[in-house]
């Protein structure tokens, strides 16, 4: 008999990780837990190192693809989709400072929750960058700005196979590993008695963010509806299958086809959609954008990080740069994400693992946000340019 062969999906693998190393941490003995520890240093290591590149692969090759299109058109959808992007990742802040301390409090202290682990690895390992990330972003944008403005093919076609090269690694060296890393992560958690408060966190931070995913769209088809001047929750109910397609495959690129189709039910013309539908799968990421600024205020309460709107609002301007380089990588919004946490809000590499954990448990949601948002995007263009 033929058994098709399953794909067991990042997701499953870190929540599998998760329930794993609360187990396992429960009746372990110490020299195992330190084994793990010993793993996650390097890994974090290796991720540091890689960052830089990341940026630089990623984020060159997206900016220089950016000067093929249509003129004012290209422009306007480019600034639409980014301040969206911000907004919401601002309303997400606005939300998360209101409500999360009170949710956190609930599960302890911060001083409990930032509690120095002790346990140990047996060595550690030092992988220095070669390149620190401000340097890395710099020259991105830089390189990016000239690649998309000037005619440099064999420049365009180096980055292009760059990027190849970086979303390769994050493919078949970070993603596989991530999961043993998250494992470690909370094995140590249970071992010096953390993982409960952070697990209850978890679940309460994941609904609310699910709640501020349905109000994001109401506000993107309340405006859609506005220049429209149709119904916008027709216009939104217009855009589920687009949605649960999203919701399902975890993936903009992938949901490009049905997001076309419903836009053109929605009467956005065939060369507009056709425009702006792709182009927004690459730039406008409101639902990551304010999920990771919800995970990272979570993480900083519960390290006791004091929480401040000015180095928040600098986060957010360049998360939404950032996020153009995420579409088409696995975990690509977090792992883009990353340079920002690390450089403005100072995240170490556990904060780090903790993000990861979060944005994962709840990736589809946050995609099927940004997918369906493009809805409204595309309208808004129409309507501007009287298509």
């Amino acid at each position: 008999m033929n058994i098709k062969k399953r794909h067991f999906g990042l997701l499953p693998r870190v929540l599998t990780a998760i329930f794993l190393g609360v187990i396992a941490g429960l009746f372990v003995p110490d020299w195992v837990t330190r084994i793990f520890l010993t793993f996650n240093g390097i890994f974090s290591q290796l991720l540091g190192f890689m960052i830089p590149l990341i940026i630089i692969g990623l984020v060159t090759a997206a900016i220089g693809d950016l000067g093929h299109g249509a003129g004012k058109m290209l422009i306007a959808t480019v600034l639409i989709s980014y301040l969206d992007t911000v907004i919401v990742a601002l309303g997400g802040f606005g939300v998360g400072s209101a409500f999360f301390p009170g949710i956190i409090s609930q599960a302890g202290s911060p001083a409990d929750l930032a509690e120095t682990a002790s346990i140990s690895p047996y060595f550690t390992i030092s992988i220095p960058a070669m390149f620190d990330v401000m340097t890395a972003l710099v020259f991105a944008f830089a390189m990016g700005l000239c690649i998309a403005n000037t005619e440099m093919p064999v420049m365009k076609s180096f980055f292009a196979e760059f990027k190849t090269f970086v979303a390769r690694l994050i493919e078949k060296l970070v993603i596989p590993l991530l999961p043993l890393y998250i494992f470690g992560i909370f094995l140590e958690m249970t071992t010096t008695g953390k993982v409960f408060s952070v697990l209850k966190v978890f679940a309460l931070i994941i609904a609310v963010i699910f709640a501020l995913h349905i109000i994001v769209l109401i506000y993107e088809f309340a405006a859609a509806g506005l220049f429209s001047g149709k119904s916008p929750f027709k216009l939104l109910w217009n855009m589920l299958p687009a949605y649960f397609t999203a919701l399902g495959t975890s993936s903009s690129a992938a949901t490009i086809p049905v997001t076309l189709r419903q836009c053109e039910a929605n009467g956005v013309r065939e060369d507009v959609a056709g425009f702006t539908v792709p182009l927004c799968a690459t730039i406008h990421m409101p639902g990551s954008a304010m999920k990771i600024t919800c995970c990272a205020i979570a993480v900083c309460l519960m390290a006791g990080m004091p929480v401040v709107f000015g180095e928040f609002l600098e986060f957010i301007l360049m998360l939404g740069i950032m996020m153009v380089a995420a579409p088409g990588v696995p975990g690509g919004a977090i792992m883009a994400a990353l340079a920002p946490l690390s450089s403005i809000l100072g995240f170490d590499a556990e904060q780090q693992a903790l993000m990861i954990a979060l944005y994962i448990a709840m990736d589809s949601f946050g995609t099927a946000c940004n997918v369906t948002g493009d809805g409204a995007i595309a309208l808004i263009v129409q309507r501007i340019f009287k298509k």
